[in-house]
């Protein structure tokens, strides 16, 4: 396995696809949420001899249809890169006759200014060629600091970290996921990998990995596992709240306390997903 910034900056949307909506929810976009997801071959090669391969490549079904979703991780600008995001996207409509979406995921602010405007292909008094691609970077990746709140999405908390990786407030970040994360089940331990493989030779690298070492008879306990379920009950509690509340519609006092007091993480999490589509709060209870 190749471990680099590169990799993770991509490859958590192959274990978590369901990130990329949550992730850029917050940029007003309305993508809905998966119902299926298919990765599919990176490959891009034509009969010619020229390798092209995007970095990763899903078909992502939801209730209005299906989309490609093309996500490319940027360590730095590369003025030859925006022929070849034209190429893949022109490419891949063609063959599956699907919109393709393009996402670069960036780790410093630069880099992120840069690929949100990449230049237009054509002659200069007739552009042929507009990229539009969606970039996700420090710029607009929330810094999940919160355990509660880090808990609650580990995937989105893992690219905060990995997208944060040079700013001030990586610390922090890193210490909210590395306990959010000590004590889950082994299938959330692919996210610090991915953490590890993100951070690369930054200084952060050698926190995160201090961070990881540490001993972890406290996080097998009773009590850690007790009060990490009311951590991560919490967040999604905020969370529901947050949605509702971004979203206009009102919550009663009666609400209010149903939410706050509901300890059963799966209704917490069938109510979550209804807070993204509800009008009136009494349907978040109801369906």
């Amino acid at each position: 396995m190749v471990g680099s910034p590169h990799e993770a900056m991509h490859r958590i949307f192959q274990h978590d696809p369901g990130v990329f909506t949550r992730a850029v929810r917050a940029l007003g976009l309305p993508f809905l949420d998966p119902l299926e997801v298919a990765l599919l071959p990176t490959d891009l090669t034509e009969t010619r001899p020229v390798e092209r391969r995007v970095d990763t490549l899903l078909r992502i079904s939801t209730v209005d249809g299906a989309f490609l979703l093309l996500v490319e991780a940027q360590g730095k600008i590369d003025h030859a890169k925006p022929a070849s995001w034209a190429y893949y996207l022109s490419h891949l409509h063609a063959k599956y006759r699907l919109p393709p979406v393009l996402l670069v995921v960036c780790q410093d602010q630069q880099t992120a200014q840069w690929a949100r405007r990449p230049p237009a292909i054509g002659a200069p008094f007739r552009r042929s060629l507009i990229l539009a691609p969606i970039v996700l970077g420090p710029h607009n990746v929330p810094a999940v600091t919160d355990v509660a709140t880090a808990a609650a999405d580990i995937p989105l908390a893992a690219l905060s970290a990995v997208t944060h990786a040079n700013e001030p407030d990586i610390n922090a970040i890193l210490k909210a996921l590395a306990a959010a994360l000590h004590g889950f089940d082994e299938d959330q331990s692919i996210f610090a990998e991915l953490t590890e493989m993100g951070l690369g030779a930054s200084p952060a690298a050698k926190t995160w990995r201090k961070l990881m070492s540490l001993d972890l008879t406290f996080f097998r306990s009773e009590s850690s596992q007790r009060l990490r379920a009311e951590g991560h009950a919490e967040g999604v509690c905020g969370s529901i709240l947050r949605v509702l509340d971004r979203r206009g519609v009102a919550v009663s006092a009666e609400a209010h306390d149903r939410i706050t007091t509901c300890t059963d993480p799966d209704m917490l999490q069938t109510w979550l997903d209804r807070s993204l589509v509800v009008t009136d709060v009494q349907d978040l209870f109801h369906g």
